[in-house]
C-alpha cells in the first residue's frame, strides 16, 4: 500500500514536472518571439522618426517654412553651405567614414547571414515559399520543417540577396569617395548631417536582415562558444559546395530579379554621374563651379539623387507589408534625396 502511494505521488510529481517544463518551454517560445519582434519594431520607429520631419517639411504651408529651413541647414554641405556658417561643421571629406563603416558592417552581416542560411536553413523552392507566404497572409498556418518554417527560410535567403545588393552599393561608394571625388578643402557639412549619415549606413543593412538577425546572432554565439569549448582541432569539417551556396538565391522568384534589375540600372547610372562630377574637379579650379553634362545630366539637374531613388525602390518592391523596415529605409532615402 505504501509502495502504491509512493508510486502514485511519484507519478503526480512527474506529471507536475512535465507540465512545468511544458509551460516553461511555451513561455520561452513566447519570449523568443517577442525578442524577434523588438528589433524590426525599433528599426521601423527609427526610420519613421527620420522620415516624418522630412515629409512634414515638404508640405507647402507657410507655417512649416521654419522646419524646412532647419532641415535644409542640417542637410547643406559643400558649395551650398554658407562660408559664414562654420559652427558645428566637419570637413566634407569625412564622407569616407560612412562608407568605411558601411563596408565593414555590411560585409559582416552578409557573411554571417549567408553562413547561417547555408548551414541551418534548407534551400527554399519558389512555389512552396510563395504558397506558404500566401497562406500566411490570408491567415493560414505556415508549414514547418523542424524549427524553421518555409516563410522563415524565404526571409533568410531574401536577406542574403538584399545584403549582396547593399554590399555592391557601399563598396562602389567607398571606391568613389577615395578615387573619384575630389573634395574641396573648404567644403563642410553639418555635424547632424554627419550623424544622420552614420545612422543610415548602420541601420540600413541591419534593416535588410532584421527578420532573421536574432537567429543569426544566436548561430554566431553558439559557433564561437563551440570553438572556445572544444577547440579548433575538434571542430567538425564543413564541406562547402559552391552551387548549393548560390542556388537558393535563384529560387527566390521573379519579383526579386526584376527589382535587382531596377537596382543595377540606377547603380550604373549613378556611377556614371559620379564619374562626371568627379571629372569636373580635375578640369576646373577648386572653387569654380561648372555645369556637368552627359548621361542623365541632360535630363534632370540631380541625376545622382534620382539614381539613388531607383536603387532604393527595390527595398519597397521586395516588401510584403507596407510598414516593413526595408520599406521605411527606402522611403527615408527617397525623401532625403528629394529634399537635398
Amino acid at each position: 500500500m505504501k509502495m502504491n502511494n509512493s508510486h502514485g505521488s511519484f507519478n503526480q510529481r512527474d506529471c507536475s514536472d512535465i507540465v512545468l517544463q511544458s509551460c516553461s518551454r511555451e513561455n520561452y517560445s513566447v519570449m523568443e518571439l517577442e525578442m524577434h519582434m523588438v528589433l524590426p519594431q525599433l528599426l521601423r520607429l527609427a526610420w519613421i522618426a527620420g522620415t516624418l520631419p522630412i515629409l512634414i517639411a515638404s508640405i507647402p504651408i507657410p507655417k512649416l517654412n521654419f522646419l524646412h529651413t532647419i532641415l535644409l541647414g542640417f542637410a547643406r554641405r559643400g558649395k551650398i553651405m554658407h562660408s559664414s556658417s562654420q559652427k558645428f561643421t566637419l570637413p566634407q571629406r569625412f564622407f569616407l567614414h560612412f562608407y568605411i563603416v558601411a563596408s565593414i558592417w555590411t560585409t559582416f552581416l552578409l557573411v554571417t547571414t549567408w553562413c547561417y542560411a547555408y548551414t541551418m536553413v534548407p534551400p527554399v523552392r519558389e512555389s512552396s515559399a510563395y504558397s506558404t507566404i500566401t497562406s500566411y497572409l490570408i491567415g493560414g498556418s505556415a508549414l514547418g520543417t523542424g524549427s524553421t518554417t518555409m516563410l522563415q527560410r524565404h526571409a533568410v535567403w531574401q536577406a542574403v540577396f538584399l545584403l549582396l545588393l547593399m554590399e555592391a552599393q557601399v563598396l562602389r561608394r567607398l571606391f568613389e569617395t577615395i578615387y573619384v571625388f575630389k573634395y574641396s578643402p573648404s567644403a563642410r557639412m553639418h555635424v547632424l548631417g554627419y550623424l544622420t549619415g552614420m545612422f543610415f549606413y548602420l541601420a540600413a543593412p541591419l534593416s535588410l536582415c532584421a527578420d532573421c538577425a536574432l537567429d543569426v546572432f544566436y548561430f554566431l554565439v553558439n559557433l564561437v562558444t563551440k570553438f572556445i569549448v572544444i577547440g579548433k582541432d575538434h571542430m567538425p569539417a564543413v564541406e562547402v559546395e559552391l552551387w548549393q551556396v548560390v542556388n537558393p538565391l535563384f529560387r527566390l522568384g521573379w519579383r526579386h530579379w526584376i527589382g535587382a534589375t531596377v537596382f543595377f540600372w540606377g547603380w550604373i547610372h549613378q556611377q556614371r554621374c559620379h564619374k562626371i562630377l568627379g571629372s569636373l574637379r580635375n578640369s576646373r579650379q577648386a572653387e569654380e563651379y561648372a555645369i556637368p553634362h552627359g548621361d542623365w545630366f541632360e535630363i534632370v539637374s540631380s541625376p545622382h539623387y534620382l539614381s539613388e531613388m531607383f536603387c532604393s525602390c527595390y527595398w519597397m518592391v521586395q516588401s510584403n507589408h507596407m510598414v516593413t523596415s526595408c520599406f521605411c529605409a527606402g522611403k527615408f532615402v527617397i525623401c532625403s534625396s528629394g529634399n537635398t
